[in-house]
């Protein structure tokens, strides 16, 4: 009697739990390029890759009146939104499709009307979309603090991938810097005696 009951509270209990993404490998695909040949900056002053080194950072391209950008963006701004106190930063790089989308006015008002608040740059001139041998829109790079290119996202879908991966690196990213406080801590103790 006992087994029967087991078993289908057991089930049930599976069918209800969450299902938590699996990390994706965090595959090093090589250095990640610097932003190349950017001359305007909505939400931020200028950054570069470099300066950035020992954050998570994700580079993402789209381009406004793109059905599949417009549909990402929202899990963008999310993951913006959810782990930037804890080390990531996003970078949209708006690379037009259309003569329309190079106009600065058309890509503020857009960057205004999704809602984002992530640094934007605008790559009019293809350079950082070339630096970065890139195809499509959307397409998501995920930079480690070592400024690797360690996962990537083209299109639609894999946002539980890419959550998973941005919360690994930032995982690793903590872990980290509770390493080198304790053996800073440990060099203070060690030379104060």
């Amino acid at each position: 009697m006992k087994t029967p009951l087991f078993a289908i509270a057991l089930t049930t209990l599976l069918h209800l739990a969450p299902v938590q993404a699996a990390t994706p490998p965090l595959r090093d695909r090589g250095p990640a390029p610097e932003l190349a040949g950017v001359k305007t900056w909505f939400n931020s002053q200028p950054l570069s890759l470099r300066q950035l080194r020992g954050k998570v950072v994700l580079v993402d391209f789209w381009t406004y009146s793109c059905i599949n950008c417009i549909r990402t963006l929202p899990h963008v701004a999310r993951l913006y939104e959810t782990y930037k106190d804890q080390g990531l930063v996003v970078i949209g790089v708006h690379t037009p499709e259309y003569p329309f989308e190079r106009s600065t006015d058309n890509v503020r008002s857009a960057t205004k009307r999704f809602g984002l608040t992530y640094p934007v740059v605008q790559d009019n001139d293809y350079a950082t979309w070339n630096a970065f041998r890139n195809q499509y829109w959307p397409a998501a790079y995920l930079i480690d603090q070592d400024g690797r290119i360690v996962h990537t996202q083209i299109g639609e879908g894999g946002y539980a991938e890419m959550d998973a991966a941005v919360r690994a690196l930032l995982q690793r990213r903590s872990s980290q810097m509770t390493s080198e406080t304790t053996t800073d801590m440990t060099r203070q103790v060690t030379m104060g005696k």
